[in-house]
Order: C-alpha cells, then structure tokens, then sequence
C-alpha cells in the first residue's frame, strides 16, 4: 500500500460503489449554504467590462480613486466577464494601487493586469473577515490566477446518534446537524467503513437503520455472528447497549487505554468466577481493539487533535499532503494537487491552500505544516474566529511534531513522483489517440458515456471525463433518466436523453462551440493553470455501436454543434470480448485496433470507469428506492406517526390491510389520520 493512501486498512474496490452519488448529494447539501452566502454580499462595482473598453491600469486606476483604507476584498475581470482573481487586504486603496505600478510585478500579475476590463470592491471590518470571505470566494469562483484547491469533495465521519434509546453507528458525509457525537474525519470512506466493521466486533453496536431496528421480532444475521449485541428484541439491556455506546464513545474519543483496561479486568474477573463464555466474548472484543489500533500506522503521543500539512513543488506540479489525527489516534491522509502558478513561493501556496480547506471543515486545535505559511498570524486568528476556541499553526523545527510533518513530506514527494510519472505516460497515450482516431492535437478533455439499468428501472445515464491529469472525478456527471416516452430498455432513448441534457446546458453556459486555445508563451511554458481542463470535449466516447451513434449525432445536430464535437462509438467485440472493440467513426468504415496497442488499452480504461460510475450511481439510486416505505407516500403522515404504525403492525404491509378502526388503536393517530391513511391503500387498486 502506498504511502499516501488511506493508512487504515487496505483499498477495496467495493468501498466506492455508491461512493460517487453519496460525495455528490452531500457536497450539494454543503454547497447550497455557501451559495445564499454569495448572493447577500453587496459588491461595489458592476463586474462588466466598461463601455470604452478601458483595460489593465486604466481601470485599476479609476477604481482607486473611490477606495477607502478599509479592509475588504476585490475582484478582477477579464474580457468576457470571468473571474480572474480574488484578493483580500487590509487597506484596499493601497493594495489596487500597487497594482497601478508598471515593474516589480511577477509575470503572473503582469499578466492579471493586463488582462483586467472591471473590479468589484466589498468592505469588511477587520482584515481576518476578509481572509475568511476571500477563502470562500477563491473556492465558489475558481478565479484563473489564485491558488485553487482541488478535490475537494466532503470528508466521512463515524457518526453514533443520541436521538435514539439504542444509538447506531455509522458513516456520514454532509453536513453534521444530526444529533450525536461525530469522529473523523476520515481519509476515505473505505476508511470508515473497515473502522465500523472493527469497532462491531469490539462494540457490538448496531448498524441498522431505525426503521429496520423498530420492525426486528428477532435478532438479526449479525447478532448470530456476533457483531450486534441485540438491542432491537432486548437480547441486551438497552442500560447495558448504553454502556457499549458510552466505551465506543471513550475509545474514539482517545482513552482507548482505559477502555482497554477495563475489558482485560472484566475478562479476568469472569475467568477466576469460572464464566468462560463472558470471558471469551471480553477476549475477542480485546482482541477487535488490537486489531483497530495495528491499523494506525504512526500514533503519536503528545498529539492529541491536528492536521499536519506538507508540501513539495517538482516539474512546475505542487503536492500538499495532509494528515488527520483525532484523540491521539491517526485517521489516515491524502494527496492533493492545487492549481498554482510556478512563480509563487511554497509559503504562499500553503497558506492560501490551508484557508480554503476550512472554508467548509470543522478546525482542530492545532495545524502542523512544513514550511512558514504566509500570514500565519492572521490565518490563525481567523480559524480561531471560524472554530469558536485558539488553533495554532505552527511550523516545527524539533521532537515528535517535526518527525510528523517529515513524514508527510517524504508522503508528498512520493506522491508527487508518481503523478509526474503518470502525467508523462497520460501525455503519450493522449497523442496516441489523436494519432489513431485522426485528431488536430492531442485532445485535453475527453467525456466517455455510459447507462446502467435493470429491466428499464432506475437508469442512470453516466459521464465520466478523463484529460492530462487522468480521470477528473470532479468533473463527472450522473443523469437520472427522468423521459416519460422512453420505454423501459430503450438504450438509444436514454443517449438521447443524457446528451440533449449536456450538451444543452454547455451551449447555455459556454457558447456555441470549443474556444481555441492560447498557445502559452516561453514565460507561460509550465504554468500549472494552463493546464485547466476545457468546459467544451475534444472527444466523445460513447459506449455502442452505430445505433447509439445515430441517437447521438442527431441530438448533436438539432442542437448545431454535430461539427465541433468529435464523437466515436466503442462497439462490443465478437464475443464481447475485450481486445475486440470496433470503433465507429463518422466518415470512416468501423475498424479494430491490434490486441497490444497502448491506445486500445487506455479507451478500455475509459470505458471501463464509465461503466464502472453508471453502476454504481445506479446502485445508489436503487438502493434508495428500495429503502423507501409507502407511508412516505401519504402527506400529513411525518416520522413520528410512521415510526407509531410501523411500531404497532409491524411492518407497513400490514398497515396497508389494518381497517380504519385498527389504525385508531395506534398511539397519535386520530379518526381523521386514520382514514386518510386506509383510503390512500384503498383507492389505489
């Protein structure tokens, strides 16, 4: 296992089947917060490009004239109105106006400058708000010229519920406004998922849902194998689950030694009273706890709450390795690789890299980092606002913090390494593709599509997009098929579906058609930022024949852009073997490529993701179908009622056969209720 992966367990494949639409629905939960955030700030400022066409200086140099000295922050605007930078300070007037200054500047900002048709100003009250503003903002926009964070999908969590009189433990992603106590985060959630499984085995904590949990008349699979202790049919006291749920607790919380401690009394007292049974059971729960805690990798002792940062710059590419620790215990790390110009200092890209991953994460007390961040001060100081309570930054130069901070550098560099190495061989397979399929240039966005259904019910359409830097999971899409005239299996009506959708909104948003690159200039060679993936593909994979490109192509055509998307369809081999795919390209007669060639093997990796995406988002989605009861169904029946039906016939086909004077027996269910709940059984067949 690498160094920068999860260090808790080893990867699984199966851990991301539903991984996709899980990180999606709770990235969306957080981002709706941040987007009423954006719309209530009053700008000064139009944000248009001025009616004289007036550029670079000129403009920063009429906005000065109206700046106060306050803190606040400002945005710059290119030509076509985008965001080219976001920036904070704590005098605006003196800050644009150094802007104004024709030397000293970097070729970056000479060319930000040159490039800026309008600004926007807001003022805030101290320079800390406007650190915090501008890390929200960077991370909202994705300005072309700041630092921007990448991957920077939600963190999981152990979340154990206090709402319930047998608290369950399990995974969350999203916002934590559920009652409980939360641990993390977790570097993965495969992360999370082996840590439950193991603290089962040490805990017996249940992980059912509560609706399962309220319709059990006997214990369960797990209880027989010994990972529940079931309190759903009082197999245990719900006083003694309670003491499970509070050991559980203390262990995540760091006094897995106490905890430890006293299981190994309990065994040996049950074992001088001659209760081998109990001790047994004690002696595999030591045992679970052994084994949660051999998975760990470095535990250090003095540290008890801290994210460590590091970060190593190579090849014109920079990598911030960042790892978790929680109560004492390591809850694993991960790579990243921020947009950064080349020209900027280690120190400048950290600190604005930090301020934007806690725009949306909780703070620990203390953040360890390789180097000296700039403004690191201030930074604290905001974080301190952010988290209620001091967190420190420190940069540590001895003893066991600076013996962390080395390890995640030796990770980054590592890391970094290996994405250099993979850059390099993506580079000749995409040159590969031109060659092959007869391209202008080595494309730098390619989408692969796919659907995923059983028998016609909840099909998902799938994009997956792949460029320079590999696959751009932040960039994938799922389409729920949502047509009513599409008959259940119709593949081609589901691609019709799935690229009038895309390619509608890309039209919208983005223009016409692909704008031409800008060749960089000798400055620009190796500027991180230019290697931003295109909003328009260069290539279209779909996976089908010419059925489905016909579908496709005549979207494309109603839509006016059939001549500046290039579309290729992945036919099935004889056999449907891999090695014998035919290409269908429009102009050309299908062909095969040989059974070696380094291209045929990088279009089955593609296809392979996209297959692999649409089925696990079609996972999810049946899985939450599958979940859903029919009292759901009916309006004015909340959890509450539900829970009392459910709790009383036991499950909710039994409440669908229940007359109208057995529903009236139920706890909270009023004549009224009752019949509504019978006439919405009744009136349906």
């Amino acid at each position: 296992m690498s160094k920068d992966d999860d260090i808790i367990g080893d990867f699984d494949a199966d851990d991301f089947d539903d991984e996709e639409a899980e990180a999606e629905e709770a990235d969306a939960e957080v981002a709706a917060g941040n987007a009423a955030l954006l719309a209530a700030i009053e700008w000064d400022g139009a944000g248009t490009v001025a009616e004289d066409d007036k550029r670079g200086t000129d403009v920063i140099s009429e906005a000065v004239k109206r700046l106060p000295n306050d803190p606040g922050v400002y945005r710059m605007f290119g030509k076509g109105g985008e965001v080219l930078y976001v920036g904070k300070a704590r005098s605006l007037k003196k800050r644009v106006a150094s802007y104004t200054r024709l030397n000293g500047h970097t070729n970056r900002i000479m060319r930000m400058i040159r490039e800026t048709r309008a600004m926007e100003f807001v003022t805030t009250r101290t320079e800390t708000e406007a650190l915090l503003l501008e890390a929200n903002l960077i991370k909202r926009l994705r300005p072309r010229f700041n630092v921007l964070m990448r991957d920077d999908k939600s963190f999981p969590y152990i979340l154990i519920g206090d709402a319930h009189e047998a608290p369950a433990i399990v995974k969350h992603r999203g916002a934590r406004n559920r009652k409980g106590s939360y641990f993390g985060p977790f570097a993965s959630a495969g992360a999370v998922t082996r840590t439950i499984n193991s603290l089962q085995r040490a805990f017996l904590l249940r992980t059912c849902t509560d609706a399962v949990y309220e319709t059990r008349s006997r214990p369960c699979l797990l209880y027989q194998i010994k990972r529940c202790s079931g309190p759903c049919t009082r197999e245990v006291s719900l006083d003694d689950y309670r003491g499970l749920v509070n050991e559980a607790e203390g262990f995540l919380s760091g006094r897995s030694s106490q905890i430890k401690r006293g299981l190994s009394e309990g065994m040996q007292q049950a074992s001088e009273e001659l209760d081998f049974e109990r001790a047994a059971v004690l002696r595999d729960r030591l045992s679970a706890l052994a084994h949660i805690q051999s998975h760990q990798g470095i535990n250090p002792h003095g540290v008890e709450e801290a994210d460590v940062f590091a970060i190593h710059a190579e090849g014109g590419q920079t990598c911030i390795q960042v790892f978790f620790f929680r109560t004492g215990q390591n809850w694993g790390n991960r790579a990243y690789f921020p947009r950064a110009d080349i020209s900027l200092e280690p120190s400048e890209v950290l600190g604005a890299f930090v301020a934007q991953f806690y725009d949306d994460k909780p703070v620990p007390q203390l953040i360890l980092v390789s180097v000296e961040v700039e403004d690191r001060e201030l930074l604290a100081e905001a974080l301190s606002v952010k988290a209620a309570r001091r967190v420190q930054i420190a940069a540590p130069a001895r003893g066991e913090k600076r013996d962390l901070v080395s390890h995640a550098l030796s990770n980054a560099k590592e890391a970094l390494g290996r994405k250099l190495a993979e850059t390099s061989s993506q580079a000749k397979l995409l040159e590969g593709v031109a060659k092959t399929f007869e391209l202008p240039a080595a494309p730098r966005r390619i989408e692969i599509y796919d659907n995923s259904h059983i028998s016609g019910t909840n099909a998902v359409g799938a994009m997956v997009v792949a460029g320079p830097q590999g696959f751009a999971k932040n960039q994938y899409r799922k389409f729920n098929i949502k047509g009513a005239d599409i008959t259940p299996g119709d593949d081609f009506g589901m691609m019709r579906e799935v690229m009038t959708r895309r390619f509608s909104r890309l039209v919208k948003e983005h223009g016409e058609g692909p704008v031409e690159a800008t060749p960089p200039t000798p400055e620009e060679e190796g500027d991180a930022f230019h290697a931003e993936m295109p909003a328009w593909p260069d290539l279209v994979f779909i996976d089908g024949g010419k059925g489905q490109m016909s579908a496709v192509r005549t979207i494309l055509d109603e839509l006016g852009i059939a001549d500046k998307v290039t579309t290729i369809g992945i036919a099935k081999g004889v056999d449907r073997d891999a090695g014998r795919e035919r290409f269908v390209v429009p102009g050309r007669e299908p062909f095969t490529l040989p059974p070696r060639d380094p291209v045929l093997y990088f279009v089955q990796r593609l296809r392979d993701e996209a297959h692999r995406f649409a089925i696990g988002s079609h996972r999810a989605r049946r899985k939450k179908e599958l979940t859903r009861s029919p009292l759901d169904e009916i309006a004015g029946i909340g959890p509450s009622r539900k829970k009392a039906l459910l709790h009383h016939f036991g499950t909710a086909k039994a409440v669908s056969r229940a007359g109208v004077g057995d529903l009236q027996k139920v706890e909270g269910i009023s004549a009224a209720t009752a019949q509504l709940v019978y006439d919405h059984f009744h009136e349906r067949g």
